[in-house]
Parts: structure tokens; C-alpha cells; sequence
């Protein structure tokens, strides 16, 4: 699994998770629970992560919805 997409806003992971969705790419989120550990504070950004062959066609997704990607 590569890494798509890195935020703290909630709302951008669910946007974006609902488009790769609808472009039948699976998406796995990471860093769910660390609102735990943190306080529900948003400092710890979550991670939505895709398969390998489905980079390319994600990263296009983003792009074309002007969805920042947020990773280094």
C-alpha cells in the first residue's frame, strides 16, 4: 500500500474517500483513533492509504477535485 493522502481535516478524508469510492479504489484509513491519545485536538493528520496500481488513478482523482495531498 502506498500513501495518498495526509490530513487533519476530517472533512477532506471523507470527501476524498467518497470520490476514490466512486472510482471503485479501495482506500484504507490510518491514524483513526489518535484523536484518542491527542484529545480530539487535530494535531496528529490521518492517512488514507491505496493500493500500489491504484496510485497513479488516485493521485488523478485528487488532482482533478483540487485536493491537496498533504504528504512530504
Amino acid at each position: 500500500m502506498k500513501e495518498l493522502l495526509r490530513s487533519t481535516d476530517p472533512t477532506v478524508i471523507a470527501f476524498a474517500t467518497a470520490l476514490l469510492s466512486g472510482e471503485d479504489i479501495e482506500v484504507f484509513e490510518l491514524d483513526v483513533h489518535m484523536s484518542v491519545l491527542e484529545g480530539s485536538i487535530g494535531i496528529f493528520p490521518r492517512r488514507l492509504m491505496v493500493r500500489d496500481e491504484d496510485l497513479i488513478a488516485a493521485e488523478r482523482v485528487m488532482r482533478d477535485n483540487e485536493i491537496p495531498l498533504g504528504r512530504p
